[in-house]
């Protein structure tokens, strides 16, 4: 299994952005994707799940603010990601079971 996260960019404060992770080698519908972030002050953290089932959840940090979708078809799971704040800025990763990553994609919340 491999993973492309993609995505990021730079959104305004209050703004939205949508990552997207991209699993190939795998069937997406048996594969639960969690999403972390790198910040500049904060090492990396785990910010949400994306299960098979439709059981998702987040960190209190994000909670309310952050969504994730799947698309088994497409083999993708997006972070739809709403009142983006400048603490949002970092590096966003998606991962897999088995230690397995994507690259990260960077997020910059401008003030």
């Amino acid at each position: 299994v491999q993973l492309q996260a993609s995505g990021g960019g730079l959104v305004q404060t209050g703004g939205s952005a949508r990552l997207a992770c991209k699993v190939s080698g795998g069937n997406l519908s048996t594969i639960p994707i969690y999403w972390f972030r790198q910040t500049p002050v904060q090492s990396r953290e785990w910010i949400a799940r994306s299960a098979t089932t439709d059981r998702s959840a987040f960190a209190d940090s994000v909670k309310d603010r952050f969504t994730v979708s799947r698309d088994n078809a497409e083999n993708s799971v997006y972070l739809h990601m709403n009142r983006l704040k400048p603490e949002d800025t970092g590096v966003y990763y998606c991962k897999a079971a088995d230690n397995i990553w994507g690259q990260g994609t960077l997020v910059t919340v401008s003030s």
